[in-house]
């Protein structure tokens, strides 16, 4: 069925983008990428798919070319990819089951596309303008469903005390003192058991105490995240690609600017936050070497600072030109997961991961993006996401640093907490906003 799209006003774009969630709550299956205003080479401001008319789940019968079939339709797809995926195909065998339960690999082509901007909203539908003027009267009528009595335990849990964490980062700094790696990415994760909470209204609050220009909204089923990410993994626009790796880490002083400007310094100034950013940029080069065309890839920004609502940050950008015959599933096999979240060198980082870290991570440092009927994507990092299980009423939230022979554990574990903060508050009341 060919999808066309159709204009309508958008009045007030704050309380439109309200409408277009609660609507978007009302499907079993849904996605909503939010840039919140930060310029990162984003193609839209918001872009939301709704409802499926067609889906492919990776499972263990499943081959690579299944993936590139579904993911070179021409039409919009949406969907994500979880950490634990590259398990699929180095062992054969699923990984075990995480608490909260997303597929390792999913994708939608959805029943509604919408493109939203200041002053309309494109609406992308297969039944012509009749079903698109009568989504837009929908969605501009429809009200927020009545919130669930929050409940939340009284205290977060960890898998991690904070002596087994401090002493954790000693160990994997004596992996580095032997060479067995250079820099790891060690994430620990919070949990809540038995909580009851409402999943757009903490997308709500979460956006407006942490907006990043990678946010998402996502539902499958029974199963959430609300993303506050500020991290591209890989965008595809013709025949480039990039990816904007983060790492070095400084949190902000909010309460006055000159000290916060200090921080900002400090931190591109830091041997050791630079070194982190450095030794990731050159593992991104080398995965990207493997797919596009030799002597193409080139570091276009190294490294920026750039500033959010509670941390600054060290970005670098790395593109080349991809090969023609490059498939999305060689595109995967040769970057993901990517080089923020795992270290270097990479192979031996993840061996280490899964031999100290004491959670699955599941979605948590995989991605969720789009596809457009050109062929063209848009990934992010999911980082800074709260992941709840509606069913078990379980909540997650992990949080990692990378760990190089100069790290201080006590500042990582720091950092971690940093990291959650706005992910707890987001928890706390469950009132929109």
């Amino acid at each position: 069925m060919t999808r066309e799209f159709f204009s309508y006003p958008v009045q007030d774009f704050d309380s439109f983008k309200v409408q277009l969630l609660n609507y978007l709550g009302t499907f079993g299956i849904a996605c909503f990428l939010d840039n919140h205003r930060y310029e990162f080479d984003r193609s839209f401001e918001c872009l939301a798919g709704a409802g499926v008319r067609e889906d492919f789940s990776f499972t263990e019968t499943a081959a690579p070319e299944a993936l590139d079939a579904f993911t070179s339709r021409r039409d919009w797809i949406f969907g994500h990819v979880a950490y634990d995926f590259p398990d699929r195909w180095s062992t054969g065998a699923p990984p075990q089951p995480d608490p909260v339960g997303f597929p390792d690999c999913y994708f939608f082509i959805p029943e509604t596309v919408f493109i939203l901007d200041d002053h309309a909203v494109r609406i992308g539908v297969g039944g012509g303008a009749p079903e698109a003027a009568r989504i837009y009267e929908t969605v501009r009528s429809v009200q927020a469903p009545p919130l669930p009595e929050t409940r939340l335990p009284a205290t977060w849990r960890s898998r991690f005390t904070r002596q087994e964490y401090l002493e954790t980062v000693e160990l994997l700094r004596g992996h580095i003192r032997r060479g067995d790696c250079y820099e790891i990415n060690f994430c620990q994760e919070f949990f809540l058991e038995g909580a009851v909470i409402d999943p757009l209204a903490t997308y709500r609050r979460l956006s407006r105490l942490s907006p990043h220009p990678f946010a998402a909204w996502y539902r499958i089923g029974d199963r959430y995240v609300a993303c506050a990410s500020p991290e591209r993994y890989l965008k595809k626009n013709g025949s480039t690609i990039f990816s904007q790796p983060m790492k070095g880490t400084i949190g902000r002083d909010r309460e006055d600017a000159v000290a916060d400007r200090a921080l900002r310094d400090r931190l591109l100034s830091d041997e050791k936050e630079r070194a982190e950013n450095i030794m990731i940029v050159d593992l991104v080069r080398n995965d990207l070497s493997r797919i596009c065309r030799e002597g193409s890839v080139q570091v276009t920004a190294f490294p920026g600072v750039h500033s959010f609502p509670r941390v600054h940050q060290l970005i670098s950008t790395i593109q080349g030109t991809l090969r023609e015959d490059c498939r999305f599933s060689e595109i995967l096999r040769a970057t993901f997961p990517m080089g923020s979240m795992t270290g270097a060198p990479k192979i031996r980082v993840m061996e280490l991961i899964r031999a100290y870290e004491r959670s699955k991570r599941g979605l948590f440092s995989g991605t969720i993006g789009y596809f457009t009927p050109q062929g063209d994507f848009d990934f992010n990092v999911v980082i800074r996401s709260i992941l709840y299980n509606r069913s078990s009423g379980y909540v997650s939230l992990q949080a990692g640093s990378a760990i190089t022979f100069r790290s201080d554990a006590a500042t990582e574990y720091g950092e971690c907490l940093t990291k959650i903060g706005a992910m707890q508050e987001a928890l706390v009341g469950e009132q929109p906003c």
